[in-house]
Parts: structure tokens; sequence; C-alpha cells
């Protein structure tokens, strides 16, 4: 295992507390002006979520609505319901009804349930997930244009199996071991480049978990424009069991 990757799932709680648990539950919120961008102003809610650390699956319920979106990756599909149960929409193979899409393209309801799905997966599961068969984590040379401060960096790439943003992946950490950024490019959203800051480290039953996150668009010099933040999440009520 990379030297820095070791350090970073220690200081997350080790793999040995990680393997004891199976799903993570929150009560999320998502916030900013992408989602009415994307067509989906309905997605800028309050969701009660669950997660299953160790498959790449995951259930949203909507508060007020009771609507529920799920992603499970080993079916390859992606549902709709409402609280009564009926089918509101669902999607099969749904990375490939992105085809040709651009950063200016409207999203289905199911669309929109996968990348949420996907990406919110991946948030609660990263880092321990770099150490999945097939995932490939390695220390790149520090970024030093953060305020002053020099984070660690891992460059991690993910096998085809894993849903995710892009392929490869940019992982920042501080001192302490902590993360504190990711940079990626949505195929699903035209490659947009994208710095994703990450705070609010709190410990749960011996596990780290981050409750805030602000996404930006990222500069050709990999700085952040901080002028405005289309996607905001913010998570509370974290459990663990």
């Amino acid at each position: 295992m990379d030297a820095l990757l070791a350090k970073v799932i220690e200081r997350h709680g080790g793999l040995d507390r990680w393997n004891t648990a199976s799903t993570l539950t929150t009560r999320l919120t998502y916030s900013g002006p992408f989602w009415a961008f994307k067509g989906r102003p309905d997605f800028d809610s309050t969701e009660l979520v669950e997660a299953d650390l160790h498959r790449e699956r995951i259930r949203h319920v909507q508060e007020g609505t009771g609507q529920v979106t799920e992603y499970d990756s080993d079916t390859d599909r992606v549902t709709v319901t409402a609280a009564d149960g009926s089918l509101i929409d669902e999607l099969a193979n749904p990375r490939a009804s992105f085809a040709g899409y651009t950063r200016e393209s409207q999203w289905t309801l199911a669309q929109a349930a996968y990348f949420r799905g996907y990406a919110t997966w991946h948030y609660l599961v990263e880092p321990f997930l770099f150490t999945w068969p097939g995932v490939e984590a390695h220390e790149v040379e520090p970024w030093t244009q953060e305020n002053g401060e020099s984070w660690r960096v891992l460059r991690v790439t993910f096998p085809e199996s894993l849903h995710t943003h892009t392929d490869t992946q940019l992982y920042y950490f501080d001192d302490g071991g902590l993360l504190r950024r990711m940079d990626y490019q949505p195929v699903v959203n035209g490659s947009s480049p994208t710095a994703h800051y990450v705070s609010g480290a709190t410990e749960v039953d011996g596990l780290v978990v981050p409750t805030r996150r602000r996404i930006h668009i990222r500069q050709e010099d990999r700085t952040p424009d901080l002028s405005w933040t289309p996607i905001t999440l913010d998570l509370a009520d974290v459990r663990i069991r």
C-alpha cells in the first residue's frame, strides 16, 4: 500500500474498524444552482440517505414527498418511485444514456438520480474505497497553492467496474492526513473540470466522516473559481452500523 494512503486510512479510522461497518445513514441536504441548470430543481432537497459501505449501492428518500431513488451498480439500474411504491422513472445502463451530452444538456429524473447516487456513494466510502481490488492509488507531487498550505496528493485510478466521475482523480490531504479536496471531470457532464472541497470532519463510531462539501469549477491552473458554488452538500445525523 502507498505510504500516504496507509496514513490516510489510519487517520480516517483504519481498515479494521471499516470492515466491521456495513452501512452509513445520514440526513443530507443538496443545494446550489447546478440542479436547476440541469433541469432538476427538485434535486435541491434534503434526503435521508443509506449507503452500503462495501457495494456500490445507495438509497435516497426525499423529505416531505417520500420519493425514493435507488442506484445499484450490480444491476446497473436506477429507479425512482413515489412514496406509495409506484414507479415514476427508471433507467438501465444509465451511463450509456449520457453519450454525446455536454455541460448544457438537460437531465431526466432517472439520469439526475444516477449522477447523485454514484457520486454520493463515492463521497461516503472514500478513502477506504482506495484499498479495493483494481483501484490504484499513488502519491504524486504536493499541491502548494492553497492559501499557503501544502497538501499531499494521491492520484487514484478506478477500474471500469466502479461508476465514478472519471477514471482517474486527484485527492488532496493535509498534514494530519484528512481529506481536504478532490479534483475530477464528470464525463456525464461534459467533463467539466471540478474542484471539490471537503471540511467539517467528525468522528462517528471510530470513523471520520466529512460533513461539509463545496463544489467549484476548476480553472486551467488547477485553482478553483470561488465566485460561485454550483453544488453544496451538508450532512447531519450521520450514523454507521
